[in-house]
């Protein structure tokens, strides 16, 4: 070969090696900027999950103030049902819902703890109450029994209105109610 045909395949390997290197930066370039996109994508989702977590919680992360959580009228108490046992717990199921029933201005006519229920050896307590009580105080009376504590659950209601002549407006209702009993350690 020639020198100068050796001069001008050196100079074409030496400018396809430049454009290899070249093009190798821009990649490297490109995958450098993708990846910090990502984790800037990701920085921004996680900046968001943050702000609305401290929404929920009821505190400012901009003020840098705690106002306190969003439930302060919580009320006060354990969740479970107390007793050292399940006839305790019912007992106290019983006073529970009677305290409700009073409280409203209602009066208990029947009632019955059931222990024996499907339910019973996961430590949950039934109980069905009859009473009798004003329809304005039927809403008040299953607001008190559902969102006192300990947690109630009524599982069934059956009212039967006031009988027309009569000379009271007092209804008849017939709750199915549960909860859930814990045996603290």
């Amino acid at each position: 070969m020639t020198d100068r045909k050796l001069v001008n395949l050196k100079s074409i390997t030496e400018a396809g090696a430049a454009a290899g290197y070249v093009a190798l930066i821009v990649a490297a370039i490109v995958v450098t900027w993708t990846s910090l996109a990502a984790v800037a994508e990701q920085y921004a989702s996680l900046s968001a999950a943050e702000t609305m977590l401290a929404q929920l919680e009821g505190r400012s992360l901009t003020s840098g103030n705690n106002i306190g959580p969003i439930m302060t009228d919580a009320p006060a108490g354990s969740a479970f049902l107390e007793g050292r046992d399940l006839n305790v717990a019912g007992a106290a199921l019983l006073q529970r819902v009677a305290s409700a029933v009073r409280d409203a201005g209602g009066s208990v006519q029947s009632s019955q703890v059931d222990l024996d229920n499907a339910r019973a050896k996961d430590g949950w307590i039934g109980l069905v109450v009859s009473c009798e009580i004003q329809q304005a105080s039927l809403q008040k009376l299953l607001y008190n029994v559902e969102a006192g504590m300990p947690f109630l659950y009524i599982d069934q209601l059956t009212v039967e209105g006031a009988k027309a002549g009569a000379a009271s407006d007092r209804m008849r209702i017939l709750m199915g109610l549960s909860g859930r009993w814990w045996k603290g350690s």
